[in-house]
C-alpha cells in the first residue's frame, strides 16, 4: 500500500538517504561522476535541504510502500499561478509500482489547495533531456514547454527540458 505524508525538517536525513540511491541511479549514465557528486551535495546536503524547506519554501512529501520510505517530491510556489516540482525521485527497486504517479497526484492536490477552486495554474518541472522519465511526465499530462542549459556552478550545466501542465 502506498502512503504519502508531508515531510518536515526532521526528515532531511531520510530524504538525503533516499536521494543517495535514487539520484545517482537516475543520472549515473548521463552525468560524470564529478558532476553527480557536485549536484548531490548542492541539492542534498542537510544544510541545503534545510534551506530549501525553511528559506526557499519547498514543500516536501515522502512516499512509503508497505511502510518503507521509497520516494519523495518537492513543490515550490514561484508565482501566484506558477508552481515548480523541484524534485521527484523513487527508489530504483520501487519503480513501476505507481509511486511516482501518486507523488505527482499528491503535488497536484497540494497545489490545488493553495488556489481558488476555479483557478487554473501552471506546474513546471525540469528534466534532463536524456532522462527516460520524460515519457512518464508526458503520461502524467506534462508537455515540453522549452529547453535550456542552466549553469549550476563549478563549470557544470543542467541540460534540461522544462515540462509544464495546466491544472
Amino acid at each position: 500500500m502506498i502512503e504519502i505524508r508531508e515531510a518536515s525538517i526532521h526528515d532531511c536525513q531520510l530524504i538525503r538517504e533516499l536521494a543517495s540511491q535514487a539520484f545517482s541511479h537516475t543520472y549515473r549514465h548521463i552525468l560524470s561522476p564529478e558532476q553527480l557528486d557536485y549536484m548531490f551535495e548542492w541539492m542534498y546536503s542537510e544544510k541545503s535541504l534545510l534551506e530549501q524547506m525553511t528559506e526557499q519554501h519547498h514543500h516536501f512529501f515522502i512516499a512509503s510502500y508497505d511502510q518503507q520510505a521509497c520516494g519523495y517530491i518537492s513543490v515550490e510556489r514561484e508565482e501566484k499561478r506558477l508552481f515548480h516540482i523541484q524534485k521527484i525521485y523513487v527508489l530504483p527497486q520501487m519503480q513501476g509500482k505507481k509511486i511516482g504517479k501518486h507523488l505527482i497526484e499528491k503535488a497536484f492536490s497540494y497545489i490545488r489547495g493553495l488556489v481558488a477552486p476555479d483557478e487554473s495554474v501552471t506546474v513546471e518541472l525540469n528534466v534532463n533531456r536524456q532522462n527516460k522519465a520524460t515519457g512518464f511526465y508526458k503520461r502524467m499530462g506534462f508537455s515540453i514547454a522549452r529547453s535550456g542549459d542552466f549553469p549550476i556552478g563549478n563549470g557544470f550545466f543542467m541540460n534540461d527540458y522544462i515540462m509544464a501542465v495546466q491544472i
